[in-house]
């Protein structure tokens, strides 16, 4: 039944995501609709990441201890100053873990 599942959620997925991305396709989104889509990675992004963030032990922590806080708050500074998707990244790694085991 698990096996069953997994293949009808898979076909799901894959269907939807076909309709989407075949160019052959009649199909075509308007701009509102692609306008309003454009939110959607920066809200997935954000319901996943929040609770990594600010949630520790089940208590909401935002003190200078909690090491994900404040490389988070390096990497959106360093995203908003630089506009260098690598550098961000490579940095806030580096001071989380730098932070993480020194």
């Amino acid at each position: 039944m698990i096996t069953l599942t997994i293949f009808c959620m898979a076909a799901i997925i894959f269907f939807s995501r076909y309709v989407f991305l075949e160019p052959r396709l009649p199909l075509k989104l308007s701009p509102a609709v692609l306008h309003f889509l454009s939110y959607s990675a920066p809200a997935v992004l954000t319901a996943i990441l929040a609770p990594i963030i600010f949630i520790r032990d089940k208590q909401l922590d935002i003190s200078l201890d909690n090491n994900y806080l404040i490389c988070a708050l390096l990497a959106v500074f360093l995203a908003i100053t630089t506009r260098n998707t690598l550098l961000t990244t490579v940095l806030s790694m580096a001071v989380f873990f730098m932070l993480r085991f020194y």
